[in-house]
């Protein structure tokens, strides 16, 4: 009988350890939505906050984006955002960088253009600096 508690106590807590996220993982999972709403809003502080000086931000058309131009761009309404939703994101802490992956759907109203809607699959590199996660890189691709 004892051995089948502790059979079950031993899956419980690996079950539990599988689901656990590290507090880096949770830190930048928060980055991430931080990002999508700031992105959304338009909120061009919130976009210098969490955006590195030496950010390289990759559209799936190729456009490649440095820190300034893409925010330039989502709060202009070049790139406009009017919901964003992420599934099966992955989060892979290295050290003080972070590899985010995940499937971004979001409605869009892009200046000039009718609203519609794009569907990506999206991988995002995070560094940690000064205790702060910041987007260093984005790469998208069409799905």
């Amino acid at each position: 009988m004892k051995k089948v508690w502790l059979l079950i106590f031993c899956m419980l807590l690996q079950g539990m350890m599988l689901f656990a996220q590290s507090k880096d993982e949770q830190a930048v999972a928060n980055a991430v939505r931080q990002l999508n709403q700031a992105m959304i809003d338009g909120n061009q502080i919130m976009l210098d906050q969490l955006a590195s000086e030496k950010l390289t931000y990759g559209h799936s058309s190729g456009l490649v984006e440095n820190k300034d131009t893409f925010i330039t761009s989502i709060v202009d309404g070049k790139f406009g955002f009017t919901t964003i939703d992420l599934t099966d994101q992955t989060i892979a802490i290295i050290n003080n960088m972070a590899i985010v992956r995940h499937k971004f759907s979001a409605g869009t109203n892009n200046k000039g253009q009718e609203p519609g809607s794009v569907n990506l699959a999206v991988m995002q590199v995070w560094q940690k600096e000064k205790s702060k996660w910041l987007l260093i890189g984005r790469q998208a691709t069409k799905i």
